[in-house]
């Protein structure tokens, strides 16, 4: 499950060259791209927006299905670590525990 799918936007990922690259060709926004990538991946969207125009786009997304090259492209984007957190940071654990009591 992507709870937070654009990353909030860190890494400049709206201007991420390969979301915008293959989302031209479908004329598609780097989101929307990025949403079909993770939905087509079996993932789970909770995209969050406040803007209505935003948020139909974020269903705009079942009518491209990316090839598998394009998938491969997107894939080599993870950077295999959080952007918000280190999971193995003994103070985020503590937190993270400190929240289920």
């Amino acid at each position: 499950m992507a709870w937070g799918p654009f990353a909030e936007g860190k890494n400049n990922m709206f201007k991420n060259e390969v979301l915008v690259s293959i989302g031209e060709k479908y004329g598609k926004s780097p989101a929307q791209t990025a949403l079909r990538f993770l939905t087509q991946e079996g993932i789970i969207v909770i995209p969050k927006s406040v803007k209505k125009e935003r948020m139909e786009q974020n269903f705009n997304i079942f009518d491209f299905k990316l090839s598998e090259n394009e998938v491969n492209e997107i894939r080599n984007l993870d950077l295999a670590h959080s952007l918000f957190f280190s999971h193995y940071d003994p103070e985020t654990v503590e937190m993270i525990i400190g929240l289920a009591r």
